[in-house]
C-alpha cells in the first residue's frame, strides 16, 4: 500500500458540509499544494500529517465551501474602497448621518465624502433618505456625494461647486439635474433611467494614487474574506479600462498578495465602437488565460451600449433602440469565433427576447457548442425565454437587487409580478446553470449573506415579503448557487465549489451554523475563518490568532479606518456621535417625518452638540433639540 501524501495543513474537529453528494459531511480535511487531498474523519486525515504539517483544531465549528460571487465589481471597488464611506447594513439614518458628519470633519481638501451605493433607504428605521438640507448641515464645506442604488445621487453645495454644475449646465440624455425655482441645481441628480449622469459625476472626484489604490484593494479583499468570500467574477464596469485599471490587481497577483480568486470579464467602454474594443482585446488575451487566482473570463457584462436596459424600477422600462440587434450581432459573432465566453446585462424579458433572437441567429451560422454564455439579472424573464436560454446552453447569474429595490418594483408593477422576479426556482427546474451574486458595490451591497437571506426568506432589507413559497429556496440549494453553481460561470465546474478531493481548498467557518440559525439571522453572519487554497486569509473570534496582519489604508483619512466596511456595531467609546445616534434610534418612527411642534426634521439637531442622547433631559425627550 502506498504511503499517503503528506499535507501542508490539516483542519480537524470540524463539522464540514461538503456539498459533495457522495461524501456530504466530514470532520477533517487535509490540504497540499492548495487542493484538498483528503476529506473525511479525523483518523483518515491524520494519516496525511507529517512532521511539518500544520494542524488546526476547529473546536467543533461548522464549515462550508468558500462563497463565490458570480457577479460583482471587485476591481473597481478595490481601487476606491479606502475613499468610500459605506452605509451597507447601517440600521438607521441617524447612524448614517452621524458617520457622514464625522467623516466630513476628517476628510482633507480636495477629497470628497463618498457614499457610493450598497444601501437602500428601506433598510433605515426612518425609511427615508437624508434631505439636501440635512446633508449640507452635516457637511457645509466638504464635498459630499451620496449614490442611492442607480436611481439618484445627492450632492451638497460643496460638491456642486467641485463638479461645476450651475444654472447653465444642461441635462444629459437620460438624466436630470433637479433645479430650484431660479434654475439653480439643488444637488439632486436623477437617472431617467440612464445612470450615466451618476457615474460621470462620481468620476469627477479625486482619485487615490497607485500605491494607495493597491492598499485599498488589499483592504477590500480582506473585507470580502471577512464575509466568507473566496472567489468572485468581476463583471467590469463603466470607466474601468483595460489594461490601465487592471494594473493594481495584476501587481498584487504577481506578488502573491491576492486573497480572493478573481475571474474578470471585459466591459466595453466606447459606445458605437464596441466591436473595435473586443477585436482589440481578443487579440491580446486568449480565452480563459491566467491562473487560479486571476483569470480572464470573457466579455461583458456590457457588450453593446444599445442593449443596456437600466434597472431603475422607479422609472418605466427603457425601450432599446432599433440598432441593438445589428450592433450586438457584430460583437457576439466575433466572440463566438474567438471562443470567448460572454455575459450580458439584461433586466427585462423584452430585452432578453431580443438578445436571444440575435444569439440564435449567430448560433445557426457559428454554433456555440458548449461555449459558456449567460444573462445577468433577468428579474422579469419569462418561462419561454428560460427555455430558449436552456436550448442554447446558457445560464443566468442572479443577484439580490430585489432585496434593495423590491418596494419600488411593487410600486410600479404590482405585488403579483414581483412574486417571481427573478423566477429562480423556475430557472432551476428548467435545468439551467444558476449562480448567486450581489452586483456590488453600487446597486447593492457586497455582503453574500444578505443574498442568501433573500433567497431563503424572499424578503427585502426593508422587511417586505416578495415571493410565494414556490419561488423560495431551501438553504442547501441557496448555498449551492453561491458555491458550485457560481463555479460554472467561471468555467471552473468541478474545480471549486465543494469540499472534495482534488478541488481547490477554499472553505469558511461562519460565525454561526448556517443550517441551524433562524432564517432572520442569516443576513447577520460573517466568517470567523476563511481559507483560500489552504492559506488562512482571515481569522476572527476563536481563530483571531491565526489571522494574517491586516493591511492599512495609505490615506490617513480613509473612512475604513473609522468605520470599516459593512456595518459593525462601533466599539465602546469609539464614536461619540454614533452613541448619540443609537440612543435616539427608539425615536426613529417619530423622526421619519418633520416635528409636529417645531415644523422641521430632527436629524440636524441630533448632529449638533446638545446632549440629546439623554432621554430624560430637557434637550432630549422633552425639548427634542429642535431649537438648534
Amino acid at each position: 500500500m502506498n504511503d499517503p501524501a503528506t499535507a501542508d495543513i490539516v483542519f480537524t474537529n470540524g463539522r464540514f458540509t461538503t456539498l459533495d453528494r457522495q461524501n456530504p459531511v466530514a470532520t477533517a480535511v487535509a490540504v497540499a499544494g492548495g487542493k484538498f487531498i483528503a476529506v473525511g474523519s479525523h483518523e483518515d486525515i491524520m494519516r496525511h500529517a507529517g512532521a511539518a504539517t500544520q494542524v488546526i483544531d476547529l473546536a467543533g465549528a461548522a464549515a462550508l465551501p468558500g462563497l463565490h460571487d458570480s457577479h460583482t465589481h471587485l476591481i473597481r471597488a478595490g481601487l476606491n474602497y479606502a475613499m468610500e464611506l459605506r452605509w451597507d447594513g447601517v440600521p438607521s439614518l441617524a447612524d448614517a448621518m452621524a458617520m457622514l458628519k464625522a467623516q466630513a470633519a476628517r476628510t482633507p481638501a480636495p477629497q470628497w465624502v463618498r457614499v457610493v451605493g450598497g444601501f437602500t433607504e428601506q433598510q433605515f428605521a426612518e425609511k427615508r433618505l437624508p434631505t439636501l438640507a440635512e446633508i449640507n448641515a452635516a457637511a457645509p464645506d466638504t464635498p459630499v456625494f451620496i449614490l442611492h442604488l442607480y436611481d439618484r445621487a445627492l450632492l451638497n453645495g460643496a460638491a456642486l461647486r467641485a463638479v461645476g454644475y450651475g444654472k447653465d449646465t444642461p441635462n444629459p440624455p437620460g438624466g436630470e439635474i433637479a433645479r430650484d425655482a431660479q434654475g439653480n441645481p439643488t444637488g439632486l441628480l436623477l437617472a431617467k433611467p440612464n445612470a450615466m449622469i451618476l457615474y460621470a459625476t462620481l468620476a469627477k472626484g479625486p482619485k487615490l494614487d497607485p500605491d494607495a489604490q493597491e492598499a485599498s484593494t488589499r483592504l477590500f479583499m480582506r473585507e470580502l474574506n471577512r464575509l466568507g468570500i473566496t472567489s468572485v467574477i468581476d463583471a467590469g464596469g463603466g470607466f474601468q479600462n483595460y489594461p490601465e485599471d487592471y494594473r493594481v490587481i495584476e501587481k498584487l497577483r504577481d506578488a502573491g498578495e491576492l486573497t480572493v480568486r478573481i475571474g474578470y470579464n471585459l466591459f466595453t467602454q466606447r459606445p458605437k465602437q464596441e466591436a473595435e474594443d473586443f477585436r482589440q482585446w481578443t487579440g491580446m488575451l486568449p480565452p480563459l488565460s491566467g491562473t487560479d487566482m486571476l483569470r480572464h473570463n470573457g466579455a461583458g457584462e456590457m457588450l453593446v451600449f444599445s442593449a443596456a436596459d437600466f434597472e431603475d424600477f422607479r422609472e418605466p422600462r427603457p425601450e432599446l433602440p432599433a440598432s441593438m440587434e445589428d450592433e450586438l450581432e457584430r460583437v457576439v459573432r466575433l466572440l463566438v469565433e474567438k471562443r470567448w465566453p460572454f455575459r450580458l446585462h439584461a433586466t427585462y424579458d423584452e430585452s432578453i427576447g431580443r438578445a436571444l433572437d440575435t444569439f440564435e441567429k449567430v448560433n445557426r451560422d457559428i454554433p456555440f457548442n458548449g461555449l459558456h454564455w449567460f444573462f445577468d439579472h433577468a428579474e422579469t424573464i419569462s418561462p419561454r425565454n428560460i427555455d430558449r436560454v436552456k436550448a442554447l446552453g446558457g445560464g443566468i447569474a442572479v443577484q439580490h437587487r430585489m432585496a434593495y429595490q423590491g418596494e419600488y418594483f411593487i410600486e410600479r408593477y404590482g405585488a403579483g409580478p414581483a412574486e417571481h422576479s427573478p423566477p429562480i426556482r423556475r430557472m432551476l427546474d428548467a435545468g439551467l446553470p444558476v449562480g448567486g451574486g450581489t452586483d456590488a458595490t453600487r446597486v447593492a451591497s457586497y455582503n453574500p449573506w444578505v443574498c442568501l437571506y433573500w433567497m431563503v426568506t424572499g424578503k427585502t432589507l426593508g422587511g417586505t415579503a416578495l415571493y410565494r413559497p414556490d419561488n423560495l429556496l431551501d438553504r442547501d440549494t441557496a448555498l449551492r448557487l453561491w458555491t458550485s453553481g457560481s463555479a460554472w460561470f467561471a468555467n471552473a465546474e468541478g474545480k471549486k465549489g465543494q469540499i472534495k478531493v482534488g478541488q481547490l481548498a477554499d472553505f469558511i467557518v461562519p460565525s454561526r451554523d448556517f443550517f441551524g440559525i433562524p432564517e432572520s439571522d442569516i443576513k447577520d453572519l460573517v466568517s470567523h475563518l476563511t481559507v483560500v487554497g489552504g492559506r488562512i486569509v482571515h481569522g476572527d473570534g476563536g481563530f483571531a490568532n491565526l489571522a494574517p496582519p491586516m493591511p492599512k489604508a495609505a490615506n490617513d483619512w480613509a473612512p475604513t479606518k473609522a468605520f470599516g466596511g459593512y456595518w459593525r456595531e462601533p466599539a465602546a467609546g469609539a464614536q461619540a456621535a454614533g452613541r448619540a445616534a443609537r440612543a435616539m434610534q427608539p425615536f426613529a418612527d417619530c423622526c421619519a417625518k418633520p416635528c409636529a411642534v417645531h415644523g422641521h426634521g430632527h436629524t440636524q439637531s441630533w448632529l449638533g452638540n446638545a446632549p440629546v442622547s439623554d432621554e430624560k433631559s430637557f434637550w432630549g425627550a422633552l425639548g427634542c433639540a429642535c431649537w438648534l
